[in-house]
């Protein structure tokens, strides 16, 4: 997939409830992956991850990743 046309790359939960889910993000408009995700969950809760230190390029030189790691913070109970 080519991240630069669709402004989008993996986001890997690498811990938590959603631990070995991934989801399609948005990159922000300055270009750089979320420091923060928030995903709804059921029963009015969302689960908040921020982003780890792992970077997956398709390949070398490319100044966007397609995949970023994030890490589990907290529940947040609505």
């Amino acid at each position: 997939m080519d991240t630069s046309s669709t402004g989008s790359y993996t986001a890997k939960l690498i811990d938590g409830p959603l631990e070995g889910k991934t989801v399609a993000t948005a990159f922000l408009d300055s270009g750089d992956p979320r420091p923060r995700l928030e995903l709804q969950a059921d029963a009015g809760k969302r689960y908040v991850y921020s982003r780890g230190a792992g970077l997956e390029f398709d390949a070398p030189g490319e100044d966007r990743p397609t995949a970023v790691e994030y890490r589990f913070i907290e529940t947040v109970f609505d």
